[in-house]
């Protein structure tokens, strides 16, 4: 048996809990100001009742963000730095950015900082970030960006020309656990600059303030003690996370105050502490002498070293955060060792991970991916219950809150370690995104994937009647329903990869989204077609109109991606069904009754209700949304887009070994095939066996798959170098164009950022490239394949008389998605598009961003600018992509369980 890496033994010890590798991880948020949870306003006013020029003097209630900080899984103690350089009029203590109604579009984070390495167990980690040696230009941001109106570009950080002349500093931020309660901490600091320069640095410790709420009297407390090493220590005490102690090197001031709102700055009542959360920064920054606690006792701490570094010169500091008290040489040899272990373990992990021939750009690129990932883990915690009713020692909250957002959602109690989009543009879990970044997750920690897809369906969050919560803006938004899929890819990943099949995993999640199926079912089918309205979807401003809001035309829209994706929700959970009937003949049933369900989805979509109405139209060769109004005429949305190509996403194939073990459905689904000709008609080859003698469930036509494709895969429509534009490139010079109530909606190719205001206009689905759906697509083509063959073949691109099949196509859309991020011959990055400093500065170039979306023509990332969440789907096409050129065999597998003598180092 292959010897397991030092990180598989760690993820094996967390989940027997042989030893709690995740207690301690990047659970802080980069951003709570400004979220819903914090939102005590009578209208859902979240961005302008907390804001970040409060959030130094504000104590939160749901949860704390801080800067490339850490602290344990329930958020009692937090650690982070803070950063002064002598010009700011505060400590950089947490990210700055514009709110929603700032930006000109949207909400937007206006600092550098990049994850350049996590493990699943943070065993390792390590981020940078770079802080101006100038005042930080807060104002000119706010006052340029309000100037900006939608169609022109963001006024960015770099444009203020503050890094000019490399002015600023690194901050490396390195975390290394010797045990699960022994964290070592190494901050770096490297003057860029061209002149000698002074930087406070404080690393921080804090708790959460759990105590100002409900009369909790069971406060902890940090405080000085004497050190027996040339150093300080700050031992913290917590009623239910007990004892821990706070290492630092070498002779610094240590300041104390408390975790409490400086209520005469924010409300402009007196203080009842004098020791409040700013007080710190007003030590600091104002040098005021009262502000901090002078017997150096509170729940807030801070080292303040002062370091002045010539040109170029490097400064590292250690710190040490463990449950060990009057430890002799906290630093020194073993401490540098410990780290550089940590290292090569993370090395190790990740050599295993992706063990094929990869180049050093495409692996960087990958780990940083995964970096990406676990960094954006957060402690999310909301109880509706508490935040409706408000707090027992505080004003009574607005009685219009409880008309208001998420009050039909009572039930829900969250306080979990789960993953975020970009925590700081999207500092809450988002039920759809969630399901892709499962898929990144299963590569190297499938427990923690299953753990994110089990959760959403667990009591405390789904709704009971089956709705899976949204996201906190609006619990009852509807998402597509990818949950399905994404537990069997997991499921399916950990199977490939590890060697694992966790059945059990597969039937509690399976179990649960019947329920949700059924809401499906019982919600957005209006007349009962088995066509689907869904709403809102995911795609923001896709469509003609707002699909969230009341048509201005009445009547609702028979949506083509609506009932697409419900047929493919359909095959997920028959293929699950199948899966599970293999060791259970119940599921063969429940199996079935998917199957049929599917056969009438798949049918609507050409044939709808008595009028045959149909969402495919033959001379286009693409399916439209149909507009039905209240007279009954329908009118078709002839837009060019992503919503045309979602119909490929309900695919399946079943393998003949399946039929043969289940004896039951197969003689059903051989009973629809001679019995119901009126539903198998537009069911693509449900009845002729294909490559491997396998049949094709598919909504998609062989002969209309071709057609899709021509226009997919054509270079002035869909086909961008750099993957498929969510609307066509024809839309440029063809907008569509609505008239209704003397309204005229339009619907343009946009590639860049969106020109509306829907949803908050901080994405763009008109044009952009994005990676979820591109994903599915690489997916879906890949299941047509397995049933078409190498035979099937179309050209790609469009025109080019190049042929490929259905798989060369699908590594080819796989390889112009990896080439956003990847160095061209000239050196430049198209993720970075025009921006000199990110192309060129060798202390920029290599550190990747993995934006929300990408320019439809150039590859430029735009929106959230780290929302590794389903954009660390890179990491698998990087992985898949390798493995292919490798040509393995056709199992990777792991060894499956620690040997007995495999033990857990330290």
């Amino acid at each position: 048996m292959a010897t397991r890496t030092q990180e598989e033994i760690r993820l094996e010890a967390a989940l027997t809990h042989t030893a709690h590798w995740r207690r301690w991880g990047p659970y802080l948020s980069d951003r709570q100001w400004g979220t819903v949870r914090e939102d005590y306003s009578p209208h859902g006013s979240a961005w302008d009742y907390f804001s970040h020029d409060q959030a130094r003097s504000r104590a939160y209630r749901w949860g704390e963000d801080g800067l490339l900080g850490i602290s344990d899984n329930h958020q009692r103690l937090c650690f982070a730095i803070a950063l002064w350089n002598g010009a700011d009029p505060i400590l950089k203590e947490r990210l700055f950015g514009l709110t929603g109604n700032e930006g000109n579009h949207g909400e937007d984070v206006k600092e550098y900082y990049f994850y350049l390495d996590n493990t699943p167990t943070h065993s390792y980690m390590k981020a940078l970030y770079k802080y101006p040696q100038q005042a930080f230009p807060y104002t000119q941001l706010l006052e340029e960006n309000r100037c900006r109106n939608r169609r022109e570009p963001e006024f960015e950080l770099l444009d203020t020309a503050i890094f000019e002349d490399d002015r600023y500093f690194d901050v490396f931020v390195e975390y290394a656990k010797r045990s699960p309660d022994d964290i070592l901490i190494q901050i770096t600091v490297i003057n860029r600059g061209p002149e000698p320069k002074t930087l406070h640095l404080l690393p921080t410790l804090w708790f959460r303030n759990t105590w100002s709420w409900n009369g909790d009297r069971s406060k902890p407390s940090l405080q000085k003690i004497n050190a027996n090493h040339d150093g300080s220590v700050i031992a913290t005490s917590h009623p239910t996370l007990g004892q821990r102690w706070l290492y630092a090197e070498g002779q610094a001031e240590l300041l104390f105050t408390d975790n409490e709102t400086n209520c005469e700055r924010i409300f402009g009542i007196p203080n009842p502490s004098p020791y409040v959360k700013d007080g710190i920064n007003n030590y600091v920054v104002s040098g005021d002498q009262n502000a901090v606690n002078r017997d150096q006792i509170g729940t807030k701490a801070a080292i303040n070293y002062v370091l002045t570094l010539t040109p170029g010169e490097t400064k590292t500091i250690q710190l040490r955060l463990c449950d060990a008290p009057n430890l002799l040489t906290p630093f020194g040899n073993e401490f540098d060792l410990i780290f550089s272990i940590c290292k090569q373990e993370a090395d190790e992990f990740y050599q295993r991970i992706t063990p094929f021939p990869l180049d050093d750009d495409r692996r960087n690129v990958q780990r940083q991916a995964f970096a990406g990932m676990l960094w954006n883990k957060q402690y999310y915690h909301y109880i509706i219950e508490e935040w409706l009713k408000g707090d027992a020692t505080a004003p009574m909250p607005p009685p219009e809150r409880k008309r208001g957002r998420n009050r039909e959602w009572f039930h829900l109690y969250t306080d979990d370690i789960l993953s975020m989009c970009d925590k700081w543009e999207y500092p809450w879990f988002a039920a759809w995104d969630l399901a892709f970044h499962c898929i990144t997750f299963a590569m190297i920690d499938p427990d923690f994937a299953k753990y994110q897809l089990d959760v959403l369906t667990r009591e405390w969050f789904m709704h009971p009647n089956g709705q899976i919560p949204a996201y906190e803006w609006a619990f009852s938004d509807v998402n597509p329903p990818v949950h399905a899929w994404a537990t069997w890819r997991v499921y399916k990943i950990e199977q490939k990869m590890y060697g694992r099949s966790d059945r059990q995993f597969l039937e509690r999640v399976f179990q649960k989204l019947m329920l949700n199926f059924t809401w499906w079912v019982n919600r957005k089918d209006v007349e009962g077609n088995n066509v689907f309205q869904g709403g809102f979807l995911g795609l923001d401003n896709i469509g003609v109109f707002d699909r969230s809001a009341a048509l201005p035309t009445g009547g609702h829209i028979n949506q083509s991606d609506g009932t697409s994706w419900m047929g493919m929700y359909c095959l997920n959970m028959l293929t699950i069904a199948l899966e599970l009937a293999k060791t259970n003949p119940v599921y063969e049933d429940i199996a079935t009754k998917f199957f049929e369900h599917y056969l009438y989805i798949a049918d609507a979509m050409n044939h709808i209700g008595d009028m045959e109405e149909s969402l495919w139209n033959e001379t286009d060769g693409f399916y439209y949304d149909v507009l039905h109004l209240p007279d009954d005429r329908q009118i078709e949305l002839k837009v060019r887009s992503m919503v045309g190509l979602i119909p490929l996403f309900a695919v399946e194939t079943i393998e003949p070994e399946t039929l043969q073990q289940l004896p039951n459905f197969k003689k059903r689904l051989e009973w629809f095939i001679c019995n119901r000709p009126d539903l198998r008609r537009n069911v693509a080859c449900m009845e002729t066996q294909g490559v491997g003698a396998r049949r094709l469930l598919a909504i998609v036509s062989r002969d209309n798959l071709k057609r899709i494709l021509q226009k997919m895969l054509d270079e002035s429509e869909f086909l961008s170098d750099y993957g498929i534009r969510a609307v066509s490139r024809y839309h440029a010079e063809h907008p569509y164009l609505f008239h209704a109530n003397s309204m005229e909606f339009r619907v343009d190719y946009e590639p860049a950022e969106s020109t509306s205001g829907l949803f908050g206009g901080n994405s763009n689905w008109r044009g952009p490239i994005w990676f979820p759906v591109n994903f599915l697509l690489i997916e879906s083509l890949q299941k047509f394949h397995h049933y078409l063959g190498d035979s099937f073949q179309i050209a790609c691109p469009t025109g080019s008389g190049q042929m490929m099949n259905l798989w060369e196509i699908a590594s080819e859309l796989s390889e112009r998605l990896t080439q956003i991020f990847l160095k061209t011959a000239s050196g430049h990055r198209p993720v970075y598009g025009g921006t000199k400093k990110f192309q060129s500065d060798p202390h920029w170039r290599d550190f990747i961003l993995f934006y929300e979306y990408f320019h439809g023509d150039n590859g430029a990332g735009i929106g959230a600018s780290h929302q590794t969440g389903w954009t660390g789907l890179v990491a698998k096409l990087i992985q898949q992509l390798g493995e292919y050129e490798a040509q393995p065999s056709d199992e990777l597998t792991f060894p499956p369980k620690l040997s007995a003598t495999e033990t857990l180092r330290g």
